[in-house]
């Protein structure tokens, strides 16, 4: 197949993670419940932290924005993929190609970075206890925030302009559910050599320079836990921590496994089925993660609840 020049639309076939038609009804109903239970379970830990005064703090001022930016995450792709079941199509535009693979890493890179501050909030916390207000001041803990929504908005206009450059053939199949920058470069008819390139080495100045850091962090924690004297002191000490490393081996692990899959493996379905691990499921179970393992969350989200159904007696 020729390549079509950049300014025509393109229509790009996505594979998604079933061909068999008895399994789309199945598979439509357990992504809507689950998207549904990945957008209820985050906004309720952004409510609690809002309502309660008591978490108003650094480290729940940064799980209150990776909640959103999970829920932005979810978005990204699922609903795409539901409507595509629901109306027995399997095609995306060009244009929503691109606008789904420029949000797609940008939230990808915020996730990644905030995870990375969310680690550092620890260290902080647990090696430099007497130093921690002062350090963790919320107008630091601001640019933070924003800092890693600016590095990830440039690295998210870069990947989708190297995208822009390539050259794609028509009829193009991505063996994926939605459009993944990596798969994308792949199926490309023109040459992606400088795609990979930029690719690989932003991924792992950026992935592996916050893995790194999140490592360092821990390993400090871990080192500064060991001198506490009292095995009481060491829970309490760890327990802060527990929630933010279920989370950050969720995320990363299925990450790899996703990338590592792809490389051992050509098989589609498994790729896909692979990338739902880090593009849903991770989002979905984050509060889950949080609520079941935080007591100030439980003790929030109980209030919170309570409070709701008071306003609705009342009606």
């Amino acid at each position: 197949m020729e390549p079509q020049n950049d300014t025509q639309i393109l229509e790009l076939f996505l594979l998604g993670l079933s061909e068999d038609p008895e399994l789309q009804s199945f598979i439509f109903a357990l992504f809507l419940s689950m998207y549904l239970a990945t957008v209820l379970g985050n906004l309720l830990i952004i409510l609690a932290t809002i309502s309660d005064s008591h978490l108003h703090t650094p480290m729940y001022f940064f799980l209150s924005n990776l909640s959103f930016v999970d829920i932005c995450f979810t978005t990204t792709t699922v609903p795409k993929m539901l409507v595509n079941i629901q109306t027995q199509s399997k095609t995306i535009a060009y244009e929503g190609c691109i606008i789904q693979i420029y949000y797609f890493t940008l939230l990808v890179g915020l996730d990644n970075f905030l995870l990375t501050v969310m680690a550092y909030d620890r260290f902080v916390a647990i090696c430099h206890p007497l130093h921690y207000m002062v350090i963790m001041k919320p107008q630091f803990c601001v640019l933070l925030v924003l800092a890693s929504w600016a590095i990830s908005s440039l690295n998210s206009l870069l990947q989708t302009l190297m995208v822009l450059r390539l050259s794609f053939c028509t009829d193009l199949e991505i063996p994926h559910f939605f459009c993944e920058p990596n798969q994308l470069v792949h199926l490309a008819c023109s040459d992606t050599f400088l795609n990979n390139m930029v690719l690989y080495f932003v991924a792992g100045l950026l992935g592996g320079g916050s893995l790194a850091g999140i490592l360092y962090s821990y390993s400090k924690i871990v080192s500064s836990i060991r001198k506490i004297s009292s095995a009481q002191g060491k829970y309490k000490a760890f327990s802060t921590c527990a929630s933010h490393i279920s989370v950050v081996s969720l995320f990363y692990c299925t990450l790899l496994g996703v990338y590592l899959s792809s490389a051992v493996t050509q098989n589609a379905r498994s790729s896909a089925t692979a990338s739902v691990m880090y593009s849903v499921v991770t989002p979905m179970m984050n509060p889950f993660i949080y609520s079941l393992r935080n007591k100030d969350i439980k003790s929030a989200l109980k209030t919170l609840l309570g409070r709701e159904t008071v306003k609705a007696s009342e009606y």
